[in-house]
This record gives structure tokens, sequence and C-alpha cells, in this order.
């Protein structure tokens, strides 16, 4: 999905509170889901998704960083940033994430919680 759909039409369209735009709808679906951005420099954001603002900046949380090439190469090139900020004109694409998180040091499921 390029940036200049979603993001950019909710911002432009800015109501007040109880009155949600289509663009501003889909957004709120998607909060703390995982997003998947590719940047114009070729990298690749995968992190859950927390919040934007009027000029397509977009938040994630929990992020991995993947250095663009094969899936191989994506893996070995990785790693761990926690919460970024990531500028919207650095944007070349939005996507959820459908990949499970990879189980490692970093994160836990419910029943190691539990």
């Amino acid at each position: 999905m390029k940036m200049d759909g979603i993001l950019e039409h909710a911002s432009e369209n800015l109501q007040p509170e109880g009155k949600d735009t289509p663009g501003r709808a889909k957004l709120r679906s998607w909060l703390n889901r995982m997003l998947q951005i590719e940047m114009t420099d070729g990298r690749i954001l995968v992190g859950s998704f927390l919040c934007t603002d009027r000029d397509a900046n977009v938040i994630l949380g929990n992020c991995c960083e993947y250095l663009g090439g094969d899936e191989q190469t994506a893996q070995e090139d990785s790693r761990m940033l926690g919460l970024v900020m990531v500028p919207g004109r650095h944007i070349v694409s939005v996507q959820l994430d459908e990949m499970p998180k990879p189980q490692n040091q970093f994160f836990c499921s419910k029943e190691e919680i539990v």
C-alpha cells in the first residue's frame, strides 16, 4: 500500500472526535498490529503500529530492522531497534505483516508469563 493513500487521507480529513473518516477508521484498525514498512534506502522495518501524525510519520514499537535482499540475507542482517519513529518522507510502502513474531530472548509467549 502506498503512503499517498491511507495515512495522508486520514490526516487531511481531520474531523471532531466521534466522526471517523474511512482513512481514520483504517488506521484505528491497525493499532497494535504488526506493520511492515519499506523505506527509501531499501531497509524494511517490522514492528507494532502505535501511532501516526499529519505528516505521515509512524511510530513502531518492538521494531526490527531488516536489510534488503533475499529472505535469507535479510534474516542474517537484522537487528532489534525497539521504539522507532519513521519519517513519512522516507516511507515507500506500508503493509500489515501477517508473519508470526519470532520467539527469541526479547519476546515471550503468554504461556511463559503465567
